[in-house]
């Protein structure tokens, strides 16, 4: 008995990490600021981004990632954008350890994050 419970466990593992996976067995990452870094930073990571390869017009004042208007979100569309546009020529999401990369889509209300495969 212990030995088929361990074979039924086997499976549901494979099964359940299959099904995280893409067709393509990729994760979907996003790249967010990390809530500990303090703003000061993240708002010299967020410059650096918008002046480097970040599409940081849906932030601006009246676009649909506007709001919450906080540095931190502001950031995270920006190291986002940086990252995915920029992740297949050597580009990271490093921002000078303000950011990290997350498995879960940020995106919310009308405000959607980019991901490129």
């Amino acid at each position: 008995m212990p030995n088929l419970l361990m074979k039924i466990s086997i499976v549901v593992v494979s099964v359940l990490v299959v099904c995280s996976l893409k067709s393509d067995a990729q994760y979907e990452d996003y790249c967010i600021a990390d809530e500990q870094v303090p703003d000061g930073e993240l708002q010299a990571a967020l410059k650096w981004a918008c002046e480097n390869g970040a599409d940081c017009r849906l932030i601006q004042p009246g676009q649909p990632c506007f709001t919450p208007d906080n540095v931190k979100d502001h950031a995270s569309f920006a190291f986002n954008s940086y990252y995915q546009n920029m992740k297949h020529k050597g580009g990271s999401c490093y921002f000078n350890s303000a950011a990290l990369l997350t498995a879960a889509n940020p995106s919310h209300d009308g405000c959607k994050y980019e991901y490129i495969d």
